[in-house]
């Protein structure tokens, strides 16, 4: 995500982040300001210079950090717009393509309140690598321009991203025909600011919606850990479901009626299964290599093309681009289908679960429990732990590996490995483990998905030998 030499700034899985007043300062932001305007001049060197969009989420001092990357750029002889207000990524996104070229907004997304960041954003998602390592090599050598002074205009973004998603989603009549409230958690981030118009029914009940930039404490990142408030809430008034967007509200998690946390490896079949009963599925289904087993056997219940991509919504977003992509998912808790933006975006995920929850009729629980029965349990974890040193070769990682890799794992044989991002190793029976190192720091991730708590525990314990060997 970060780099910790303040020499060189890497966008890692999505943007740059880095500690405020250590690797994220004033300098850096002008540096990377500089370096993008170098880089957009150098794509563009006559007059169709891209008009550039720029916003903010509700951190310390992330607007004075976007003035001050307007300015820079704007000195460049660019057309700079900046949000009047702290404004959703996925609203930077739909921006991209409303008329500007670029976006960038500054966002530590999920990070702790002690972190800032810059996404690039082009064509509606995320630029892709090539782009942000160009990028990279111009901000090396950049030197920022002085402000010369001009007006930065400033406009509300709201409205405009307040009008897609509606016209994605009839918000206001979905949520009418509620027949339980459904309770939203904002985690302090940026999706309260367009909350008053998208969510505007009396059956929707909005926690943690103020302006915290610490975040009630607590990194604002939609994980179990951090929703107890949304499960409380959850049982207190009796919800139809809980939904949780992260600080940038890209990302989405969701609570079942019995206060239940629903991981993404069980969330993305929920939702899979509606687009299909719908007949609005046709084509691939991509996600990333850290995600489950029951999205592939729906996929291959209903003769879909299926396929893996590293960690990073970036990668997804290039399929959709590409190809004829129905369904992208990834396991922070990203999620796009056809017909909209490439993009994740937290709150048109909340709004297609409440029509899903209205069009079914049903509960969250009872949908899952339909999805269990044909297609099987699904029990995932994640579990990071700190290794001696950093491990900077993935790939020679993997390889090293799968070498000594015994014909069976828990008893099944092993049926495929793929070292797309880290090593993942599945067995006969669909049950997988991912070892991923991070890269730029000494610390590996681990994920498992088996039919039990149990189960995937012993998967996690078992990579945890096989990459430490006592």
């Amino acid at each position: 995500m970060s780099s910790h030499q303040s020499n060189h700034i890497s966008f890692g899985t999505d943007g740059f982040r880095g500690i405020i007043a250590r690797d994220f300062t004033y300098d850096v932001v002008r540096k990377v300001a500089q370096g993008m305007s170098d880089y957009l001049s150098h794509k563009h060197p006559r007059a169709d210079k891209p008009n550039i969009a720029i916003g903010y989420d509700r951190r310390f001092m992330s607007d004075l950090f976007a003035r001050t990357m307007a300015e820079i750029i704007s000195a460049n002889g660019f057309s700079v717009t900046l949000s009047s207000t702290p404004l959703a990524t996925p609203a930077v996104s739909l921006l991209t393509v409303k008329g500007y070229g670029i976006g960038v907004v500054v966002t530590a997304s999920h990070n702790n309140h002690y972190y800032n960041g810059i996404k690039v954003k082009q064509n509606g998602r995320s630029a892709p690598p090539a782009v942000t390592a160009e990028i990279e090599n111009y901000i090396a050598k950049a030197v920022p321009m002085k402000p010369n002074g001009a007006a930065i205009p400033v406009k509300d973004f709201r409205p405009a991203y307040t009008d897609y998603l509606n016209s994605k989603v009839q918000s206001s009549k979905v949520q009418a025909k509620l027949p339980r409230p459904v309770v939203i958690d904002f985690m302090y981030g940026v999706g309260a600011e367009t909350a008053g118009t998208v969510f505007n029914s009396r059956n929707v009940i909005k926690i943690r919606e103020r302006h915290d930039p610490l975040f009630g404490g607590i990194s604002p990142e939609p994980v179990e850990k951090n929703l107890g408030e949304l499960v409380a809430a959850v049982k207190k008034h009796k919800a139809l479901f809980g939904v949780a967007l992260d600080g940038d509200a890209d990302r989405f998690a969701l609570v079942s009626d019995k206060g239940q946390y629903m991981t993404p490896c069980q969330t993305a079949p929920l939702m899979l299964e509606y687009l299909l009963s719908k007949g609005q599925c046709k084509g691939k289904i991509v996600q990333a290599v850290s995600m489950g087993y029951l999205t592939k056997r729906i996929a291959r219940a209903a003769n879909l093309p299926f396929e893996e991509t590293p960690v990073g919504f970036k990668y997804i977003a290039e399929k959709m681009l590409a190809g004829d992509v129905a369904f992208g998912v990834e396991e922070s808790g990203g999620y796009a289908w056809k017909g909209n933006l490439p993009e994740r975006d937290g709150a048109l995920t909340a709004l297609f679960v409440m029509e899903m929850a209205v069009k079914t009729g049903k509960t969250i629980s009872a949908l899952y429990s339909e999805i269990e029965k044909k297609y099987g349990k699904s029990c995932f974890i994640r579990r990071d732990f700190k290794i001696e040193k950093s491990i900077p070769n993935k790939h020679s990682f993997a390889v090293k590996i799968k070498k000594k890799l015994p014909k069976l794992l828990l008893g099944h044989k092993i049926t495929e490995t793929n070292t797309i991002d880290g090593l993942k190793i599945v067995l006969a029976n669909d049950w997988w483990v991912l070892m991923r190192p991070s890269g730029t720091e000494p610390l590996l991730r681990t994920y498992a998905e088996t039919d039990s708590q149990e189960n995937t525990r012993k998967f996690l314990d078992l990579a945890r030998k096989l990459v430490e060997p006592k």
